[in-house]
């Protein structure tokens, strides 16, 4: 499942923390999978990864708006 940045953009900062913790633990059952060769599609894995890039980012421009906005 993907998750777009304009979606994430619609959480809050509590809500992104919850899910990049969901993501983190996803990616984790995904890699335990692959080494015991229960994992069928690889590429969850890859998309795992970049759904937890796309919150970080998310993160990362709130925190430097709320950088800009206190200088």
């Amino acid at each position: 499942m993907t998750i777009t940045a304009k979606e994430l953009r619609e959480f809050t900062s509590k809500e992104l923390g919850q899910k990049l913790y969901e993501l983190k633990e996803e990616l984790f059952r995904l890699n335990f999978r692959k080494v015991t060769n229960q994992l069928e599609d690889t590429s969850m894995i890859a998309k795992t990864k970049k759904n937890i890039a796309r919150v970080l980012t998310v993160m990362r421009e709130r925190e430097s708006e709320e950088g800009a906005s206190e200088k």
